[in-house]
């Protein structure tokens, strides 16, 4: 389970201690989720369904337009990029899950927000609290 404070993590430490066959964090598939990238902002680790909480990423599974599923599909692999990139820690936010039973969490690499780099390049945008479409 992962803690409230600060969980330092490692993509090799979660090959050792998973049945992850590389050093790397895959696509999510339609099998068992465990160590994976669902969409821009929602993972899994270590059987734990983490959602980004400060950022909103277009929806992968079920996109509104092709502008959306073509976003979606930057962002994901984006993030499964940057989070393979290295060392990153899960943070606190403000809650500790959402409506979906999802963990809540800050992913961070060093001092820097992984949802900022997001952002940033355009695809996500910071959480507000309010779903906009990504189709306009």
């Amino acid at each position: 389970m992962i803690s409230r404070r600060f969980a330092a993590i490692t993509v090799a430490a979660l090959a050792s201690s998973s049945s992850l066959p590389a050093a790397q964090l895959p696509l999510c598939d339609d099998g068992k989720r465990v160590n994976c990238i669902v969409d821009g902002d929602t993972l899994w680790l270590d059987g734990t369904k983490i959602r980004i909480a400060d950022i909103d990423a277009p929806e992968l599974s079920k996109p509104h337009c092709q502008r959306e599923l073509a976003l979606a599909e930057r962002a994901t692999v984006r993030l499964q990029s940057l989070l393979n990139d290295g060392r990153f820690e899960l943070a606190p936010a403000d809650r500790d899950e959402d409506a979906y039973g999802r963990k809540l969490r800050l992913v961070m690499r060093g001092s820097q927000s992984i949802g900022d780099i997001l952002v940033s390049e355009g695809l996500a945008r910071r959480w507000d609290g309010a779903r906009r479409s990504w189709c306009d």
